[in-house]
């Protein structure tokens, strides 16, 4: 895993081209992946969308939760400044704020949010581990996180077809577009690296999550992972 520096220096490159690339290479997918995420958000509340990147969770959150306000925060200053134009452009100033800032290491006091979500950032993170003991304490009693994360497919061919893609087409598709291959051989790895569904659930449980549940999307290509902070906590 590079360091943090590298991975805010990554982002910062490819953040121009980051949102087009995103939507072409998952065929528009990772939109819907965003819609049934929302449903587990409900009724939102104050939000903190952790790796924020773009922000086009942030921004699907506030459209479709209107009593909601998200804060953003994310490493690469390049992608905060392409979501606060598209924010701006959207007339989401008062609804959405982003800031830079380390999912590992949050400002906030405790008990701040009523969820916390993060769509296919948490692979990025050095520890993932005090990422997910982070978001548990900035979480009000009963509050939420939603995960949204790449993987492999369970199914063997499917698998096959999948590190085909993403191991050899995706980084050439996106290299040849950014400008920056290692970064888009740096994504689909990352993706490869990211523990199963069994290692990451038994990790938000060890972090202090209760309710903790998960579901494969799109046959598995993305997993959702939700899980709620205790009640007496």
């Amino acid at each position: 895993m590079p360091a943090k520096g590298k991975i805010r220096n990554m982002f910062d490159s490819i953040a121009a081209d980051y949102d087009k690339l995103n939507h072409l290479l998952s065929l528009d997918v990772d939109k819907a992946w965003r819609k049934k995420a929302i449903r587990e958000v409900r009724p939102g509340g104050k939000v903190l969308d952790l790796a924020c990147g773009t922000g086009d969770f942030a921004i699907a959150i506030a459209r479709a939760l209107p009593e909601s306000h998200v804060t953003g925060v994310d490493l690469s200053t390049g992608m905060l400044s392409v979501m606060e134009q598209k924010v701006r452009d959207l007339g989401l100033e008062g609804r959405i704020e982003s800031e830079e800032g380390d999912g590992e290491n949050l400002r906030f006091e405790d008990s701040t949010f009523d969820r916390v979500t993060n769509a296919f950032g948490i692979r990025n993170f050095e520890e993932k581990e005090k990422g997910l003991e982070e978001a548990l304490r900035v979480l009000v009693p009963g509050g939420k996180l939603v995960i949204l994360e790449l993987s492999r497919p369970d199914n063997k061919v499917l698998r096959w077809f999948y590190d085909l893609y993403f191991l050899n087409i995706l980084p050439k598709i996106g290299g040849s577009v950014s400008g920056d291959k290692a970064a888009y051989s740096y994504l689909p790895a990352s993706v490869k690296n990211f523990p199963g569904k069994k290692e990451f659930t038994a990790m938000m449980r060890d972090a202090g999550f209760e309710r903790v549940t998960h579901k494969a999307l799109t046959f598995g290509i993305c997993r959702m992972y939700t899980g709620c902070k205790p009640n007496n906590q």
